[in-house]
């Protein structure tokens, strides 16, 4: 029995399929990890979300930023940009039973066991893991929840409040929660987020680092696996800290990590004349 951690598919089925064969992946005894962005701006986002579906039963996922905005159009078409490839999915016959299963998925896991935690975008440098299963819980738990879910989607947009206080409530709480485990890249030492900069660790704003990059992390004891940065293309210099996004959306590569050995697969992706990672939203 193997457990594996893969980067942001995006709705890129082949390069996913080819690593798995790489590795012999079996459903019934192996695991897979998936850091979010499943879907979106990819060729097949549909067959992508079909696909793992139907292996539910062997995955752990932690939501992304797109699959939230999938689910945000699912409630409501108009939220659909002209650069998504999602109304494939919301007009699929089968898209209600897709999008119950993808609200269901947490913003963040930790396994006790292997002392590891899968995420998309990160954890904020003033948050001990607790601290942090605790906020995401509260996400997790309105995603579940048909009365609050609309609501939630609806005001989940938006870039304030840009740093945690724990006074906040509503649905700016939720939103800043959100932004910190689906958005955030840089960060300074107190949490305040800079979430216009989307390009390599060393362009970071003056006073602002990589989340991972500040040394009192308090979440530094536990290795943490998490996507959504294409520009860092995998290189991440903090220890304990992988970073699986390899922008395989943008002509790139999909990396498969054996969680337990490190060990490292990757699978380039076909179109080389995509777009700078530096674009993604």
């Amino acid at each position: 029995m193997a457990t594996y951690a893969v980067g942001d598919l995006q709705g890129c089925l082949d390069p996913l399929k080819c690593l798995l064969d790489r590795v012999k992946f079996d459903p019934a005894v192996d695991r897979l990890w998936l850091v979010g962005d499943l879907v979106n701006r990819g060729p097949q986002s549909l067959e992508t979300l079909r696909y793992l579906y139907a292996m539910r039963d062997s995955l752990v996922c932690v939501l992304g930023n797109h699959d939230l905005h999938l689910l945000a159009v699912w409630h409501n078409i108009e939220r659909l940009k002209k650069s998504d490839t999602l109304r494939e999915i919301v007009e699929a016959p089968d898209a209600p039973v897709l999008m119950d299963w993808l609200r269901r998925q947490k913003l963040l896991h930790f396994d006790e066991a292997r002392g590891a935690v899968l995420v998309h975008a990160g954890i904020p440098p003033q948050w001990t893991l607790g601290k942090a299963l605790g906020l995401a819980a509260e996400v997790e738990e309105v995603l579940r929840d048909d009365l609050r879910l609309k609501q939630y989607l609806d005001g989940m947009y938006g870039n304030e409040p840009s740093k945690w206080n724990k006074d906040l409530t509503g649905v700016e709480r939720l939103r800043v929660i959100t932004n910190y485990f689906t958005r955030m890249r840089f960060c300074t030492a107190e949490g305040k987020l800079d979430l216009k900069g989307k390009e390599g660790a060393d362009t970071a704003p003056p006073g602002y680092k990589p989340w991972f990059a500040h040394k009192e992390r308090r979440s530094r004891h536990v290795k943490i696996i998490f996507g959504h940065w294409a520009a860092l293309e995998g290189r991440c210099n903090a220890p304990n800290v992988f970073a699986l996004d390899t922008g395989c959306v943008w002509g790139g590569a999909m990396t498969l990590m054996n969680v337990d050995s490190g060990e490292l697969h990757r699978c380039d992706c076909a179109d080389k004349d995509a777009p700078s990672p530096a674009a993604k939203g």
